[in-house]
C-alpha cells in the first residue's frame, strides 16, 4: 500500500461479537497499514487523563453514574482522529452500536470530506462463540493465556511460560453469560449491519478460521477500501 494512493484517512469499522479476534485482527492491520485502533472504553479514558473540555464532560457524567452522551463521544472522537497520528486512517471498535451513532459519525466525517471506508462484519457461529469465550482461563502470575479445548498447558496444571500452578478465569467468561452476550450483540448490531449495507460499504468475513487466513482476508479488504 502506498501513502500517495490515499487522498484522504481511511475511517474503517469493525463489527464483531465478543471472542470475534477484533482486538487481535485490529492491532495486525494497524501494523501493516498504519491505521490507528480507536476503541470508546480506551477514547473515554485518555479524554478524561488529557484533562480536554469533552474529557472533563466525560469525566462529569461517569463519576455521577451516568452513561456518556452519545455526543460527548462525538466530540471525543473529533478531538482524536484530528491527531497526526491518525493521518493514514482509523479502525473503530465498539463504535458505533445504534444506527443513531451511526448517523452523527457520518455526520462528523462529512464535515471533514470524509466517510467510513468500510464496515467490516466478522461472522461468527455462536455456538463456537460459546466454546471460545467459556473456556478460556490465564495464568494468575504472568497472564499467559490457555483453554480448555484449545490450548492447554504441556504439563497439567503447571504455566508452559513461568511454571505457576496458579490459574484464574474471567467470573463472566462462562457459557450462560456468554450465551445472553452474543444474544444482546445480534439484537443491537443488526440495525448496523442493514444501515451499512444499504450504504454499500458493508462487508461480510467468516472469522471462524485459522488467525492468519483471517487477517488474509481482512487485509485484501482494507487495502481495497483504502484506494
Amino acid at each position: 500500500m502506498q501513502a500517495e494512493t490515499i487522498t484522504k484517512p481511511a475511517v474503517l469499522i469493525l463489527l464483531g461479537p465478543p471472542g470475534a479476534g477484533k482486538g487481535t485482527q485490529a492491532r495486525m492491520l494497524e501494523q501493516k497499514f498504519g491505521l490507528v485502533q480507536l476503541s470508546t472504553g480506551d477514547l473515554l479514558r485518555a479524554a478524561v487523563a488529557a484533562g480536554t473540555e469533552a474529557g472533563k464532560a466525560a469525566k462529569a457524567v461517569m463519576e455521577a453514574g451516568d452513561l456518556v452522551s452519545d455526543d460527548i463521544v462525538i466530540a471525543i472522537l473529533r478531538d482524536r482522529i484530528a491527531e497526526p497520528d491518525c493521518a493514514r486512517g482509523v479502525i473503530l471498535d465498539g463504535f458505533p452500536r445504534t444506527t443513531v451513532q451511526a448517523e452523527a459519525l457520518d455526520k462528523l466525517l462529512a464535515e471533514n470530506g470524509q466517510k467510513v471506508n468500510a464496515a467490516i462484519s466478522l461472522e461468527v457461529e455462536d455456538a463456537e462463540m460459546v466454546t471460545r469465550i467459556s473456556g478460556r482461563y490465564t495464568c494468575a502470575m504472568c497472564g499467559e493465556g490457555y483453554h480448555d479445548q484449545y490450548k492447554q498447558p504441556k504439563l497439567d496444571g503447571v504455566c508452559d511460560k513461568c511454571g505457576s500452578t496458579e490459574f484464574s478465569r474471567r467470573a463472566d467468561d462462562n457459557a450462560e453469560t456468554v450465551a445472553s452476550r452474543l444474544e444482546a450483540y445480534h439484537e443491537q448490531t443488526a440495525p448496523l449491519i442493514d444501515y451499512y449495507k444499504d450504504r454499500g460499504v458493508l462487508r461480510k468475513l467468516d472469522a471462524m478460521g485459522q488467525i492468519d487466513q483471517i487477517a488474509h482476508g481482512l487485509e485484501s479488504i482494507v487495502g481495497d477500501a483504502m484506494r
